[in-house]
């Protein structure tokens, strides 16, 4: 049934002063100080706020178009709760979607789910809230992309957020909360440029600034992260009952590319099998946290970056995830072949490790020399 308009009528509208507005059924006309008109809308449904700019009177936008996208968007909600599985009378918010997705997700054997959690629990859910999943365009991606920049993110991090999104609609449309995906996800095309990596010198200084710091757990961090290449989540993760210092491995059950178990250095098992002597019989983990819900740490950032400048490091440059990449360059520039430093690294593909045989390294000119000598003929 179509609504009545008391005081939103023509002769209101073409009568109203500059800098005045006149709002009656979620509809707004303001009359800006050069005299022209614009409608805005403002309405809720389905727990979900709905602000837009209809258009200005110059341009020929009138009421009527304002009502008429109302009915629209009313019409979108409807339809969507009628795809909705039987039972659910309104539609899925985002926020519940997350609670449910990530509970389901580790049944059918889900991967990466720790960081799955954290990028929809600390960037994710805040920004869509309980807007309904159904109802999330790719505008509303677009907004979220720019809120990450704003908050000085990178292409890199906002890219793993917008995979961790990217799935969630996939399992969404497949487990029947939805009947089609709700919006385009485009990505960030990141800078291939070289890896960051420490030398053997470098690696030695962060060494002993870790020693020496007040967090007793960035130690065996940054050991396991330079002897292993793992993750720092991986990492953190650890239980005891997952290190096997005597086969030299570590079981990672829920490692990005599929469970696995890492190989470490003999170095790494011999302090591994004395560091475990330290940690109480009451915990599971190899760095416990009484006050993490997970009961483990989560984050070493701080003791991370003061470590790195206690090495005469810069820590904007020197991040965690440096010491894998400094574990596999060095396993490269060893020699190592490639499949070989993919089985120790859990990269899916060997392209994936390509990339760390930067052009400049010592290991390629030794390569020259080596194909030197072999054309070299010996003389005299």
């Amino acid at each position: 049934m179509a609504k009545t308009f008391q005081k939103l009528t023509r002769p209101a509208m073409r009568k109203l002063s500059p800098g005045k507005k006149i709002a009656e059924h979620g509809i707004t006309f303001e009359r800006l100080a050069n005299v022209d008109g614009v409608f805005t809308v403002n309405i809720m449904v389905d727990g979900q706020r709905i602000h837009r700019v209809i258009g200005r009177e110059s341009d020929g936008t009138t009421r009527t178009q304002a009502e008429e996208f109302i009915a629209k968007v009313r019409r979108d909600a409807r339809e969507g709760r009628l795809n909705l599985p039987k039972g659910r009378k309104v539609a899925l918010g985002f926020q519940d979607a997350a609670a449910k997705y990530l509970a389901r997700l580790p049944e059918e054997g889900g991967k990466d789910l720790v960081m799955k959690e954290r990028r929809l629990r600390i960037h994710l859910v805040p920004f869509l809230s309980d807007m309904p999943l159904s109802n999330i365009k790719t505008f509303d991606v677009e907004r979220y992309k720019k809120h990450r920049l704003q908050g000085e993110a990178k292409h890199g991090t906002i890219n793993r957020e917008l995979a961790a999104l990217s799935h969630l609609f996939t399992k969404a449309l497949e487990w029947g909360w939805i009947d089609k995906r709700p919006a385009v996800i485009k990505r960030f095309q990141e800078d291939s440029g070289r890896i960051i990596y420490l030398t053997a010198e470098q690696a030695e200084r962060l060494i002993e600034a870790s020693k020496g710091d007040q967090n007793p757990q960035v130690y065996p961090f940054v050991v396991i992260g330079l002897e292993t290449s793992m993750r720092r989540m991986e990492i953190l993760s650890i239980r005891k009952e997952h290190v096997n210092t005597e086969r030299r491995v570590i079981y990672i059950p829920q490692a990005k590319a599929g469970a696995r178990e890492q190989p470490m250095t003999a170095h790494l098992a011999a302090f591994l099998s004395d560091y475990m002597q330290t940690i109480p019989d009451s915990t599971p983990w190899l760095f416990p946290s009484p006050k993490s819900k997970t009961g483990h740490t989560f984050d070493i950032r701080k003791a991370f970056r003061r470590v790195v400048s206690a090495a005469g490091l810069d820590p904007d440059i020197v991040v965690r995830h440096t010491l894998r990449h400094t574990a596999i360059t060095h396993l490269v520039q060893a020699g190592v072949d490639l499949p070989t430093v993919q089985r120790i690294s859990g990269h899916k593909t060997l392209a994936m490790v390509a990339k760390y045989s930067h052009q400049n390294g010592a290991h390629i000119q030794s390569a020259m020399d080596k194909l030197e000598a072999r054309y070299t003929t010996k003389t005299g």
